[in-house]
């Protein structure tokens, strides 16, 4: 008979694992401060049975390089949590994979815009690992959550989607997902098949398993609430609606990044409250975008997306900061331990970045374009393509300036043709486009720019 455990006991439960993590990692890191060479692999398999995080700071040189991993289960265990920051219940979870159980892996993701960029792809990466070894992979494509945006990390409410502009971004995201995935593997899911038949009913019975101010202690939330930003009614129902997604798939796992704990947790609350085993939890790290400071983010134009020609990929790649080649080496390709050291040991012993940041770019590129030719994406001198932005054709006569970069494919709708516009995020023939309403009139050569890295020259059709 399965155990219901009380709120409050829950919490506590959740709040020990999360603690424990913790302290595995602080005590690696103090270990690190005081003499890595005095880290026993004895100590290191402690933490690792901890905390993948602990293991992590415990791999690492006293100036912060990495130093070469060593596998140490060489089994199935090690394989799927590769690169994992944090796992709750850490025991329960590995017992499962030891044991050769076939776990129901989830994974969501809300079709926000078209393009599915590398920051994705380490999530979708540690679920295809699972793919590898067996598990059911579960991808949820939140057409109900991208519907009101995920409030994770926000210290603004997001404009809210119509659902024809997140179905457009939807039919796009499975075909770039099976670049990475198994397409023959995978259970694909629409929130659709169950919010759509909830009734009122059924929302208030869901709303009722989670307490308001249980919801305000997120962080998100607590510093909106402190500066005195507004926070929807609409935001507070993202996690609980994300969580009810892990019960009607039946979750065993969910793999999300650092930024989605809290909803996670939420899940594992929700599950039990509707009588489920909760799931276990993965997270994995957050991918910096190619400014070098925030995470990678379509919304904030420094992402590299997999499905964009290889010349592109290969330039924005090229632009990676130097101090971040490595972590894009490791988060973003399959590159093994051993070549990760050797790139590392490259770089101390004074190899120039751009050299070792070429070798990233095609790596990167193969991964997504494995019949890609090099002379094509890049100059005879390995630097940068010459050539100019890639060709798009659209048909003559006039029309709205937003009409036209969507006919471009540069923007996935006419209202976020606007609201970059409002950012002075577009610009035609190098001129900034103050009103996307503006009527235009395209001609052969001109040159549509979204950001600093999409481009596109028109071809009349």
């Amino acid at each position: 008979m399965m155990m219901i455990l009380c709120p409050a006991a829950r919490r506590r439960r959740d709040s020990r694992l999360m603690v424990s993590t913790r302290m595995a990692a602080r005590r690696a890191d103090r270990c690190l401060a005081s003499d890595t060479a005095s880290i026993t692999v004895e100590f290191v398999k402690k933490a690792q049975r901890i905390s993948p995080s602990a293991y992590i700071l415990a791999s690492r040189n006293r100036d912060g390089t990495m130093k070469k991993r060593q596998n140490l289960d060489h089994g199935p265990w090690d394989a799927v949590t590769t690169g994992a920051v944090e796992i709750i219940n850490r025991e329960h979870l590995k017992s499962r994979i030891e044991r050769g159980d076939r776990l129901r892996v989830k994974l969501g993701l809300d079709p926000t815009k078209p393009d599915i960029h590398l920051g994705h792809t380490v999530v979708l990466r540690a679920l295809r690992r699972y793919q590898d070894h067996e598990h059911t992979a579960v991808l949820i494509i939140g057409d109900w959550t991208a519907r009101i945006g995920d409030p994770s990390g926000q210290n603004i409410t997001r404009p809210q989607l119509t659902k024809e502009e997140v179905n457009a971004a939807a039919t796009t995201y499975l075909d770039q997902a099976w670049k990475i995935l198994d397409e023959g593997q995978t259970e694909v899911r629409f929130q659709s098949e169950w919010f759509d038949k909830m009734h009122l009913e059924n929302v208030v019975q869901l709303t009722s398993r989670y307490t308001v101010a249980r919801m305000l202690a997120r962080e998100d939330f607590a510093k909106r609430t402190k500066e005195g930003r507004p926070i929807g009614m609409h935001e507070l129902l993202y996690p609980l609606l994300q969580a009810y997604d892990s019960v009607a798939v039946k979750s065993d796992l969910e793999l999300g990044g650092t930024d989605q704990t809290f909803n996670l947790l939420v899940g594992r609350d929700i599950q039990e409250a509707y009588a489920q085993p909760p799931q276990d939890i993965q997270t994995m790290p957050l991918l910096e975008g190619l400014d070098g400071v925030q995470k990678m983010s379509k919304s904030l134009d420094n992402y590299i997306g997999i499905d964009e020609p290889p010349a592109v990929i290969y330039r924005k790649a090229m632009s990676v900061p130097d101090q971040l080649i490595l972590r894009y080496f490791q988060l973003a390709t399959d590159i093994a331990p051993e070549q990760l050291a050797a790139e590392e040991r490259a770089l101390r012993e004074g190899e120039n970045p751009r050299d070792v940041k070429q070798r990233l770019a095609e790596r990167i590129v193969r991964q997504f374009h494995p019949d890609a030719i090099p002379s094509e994406y890049r100059g005879e001198s390995g630097g940068f393509v010459t050539a100019g932005p890639p060709t798009v054709e659209v048909a003559a006569g006039p029309r709205s300036i937003a009409q036209l970069f969507l006919d471009a494919r540069l923007v996935s709708s006419k209202s976020e043709a606007r609201r970059l516009a409002g950012q002075k995020g577009l610009s035609v023939n190098g001129q900034p486009v103050n009103s996307a309403e503006d009527k235009i009139e395209p001609a052969d050569g001109m040159v549509l720019q979204r950001g600093l890295h999409r481009v596109a020259r028109l071809k009349l059709g």
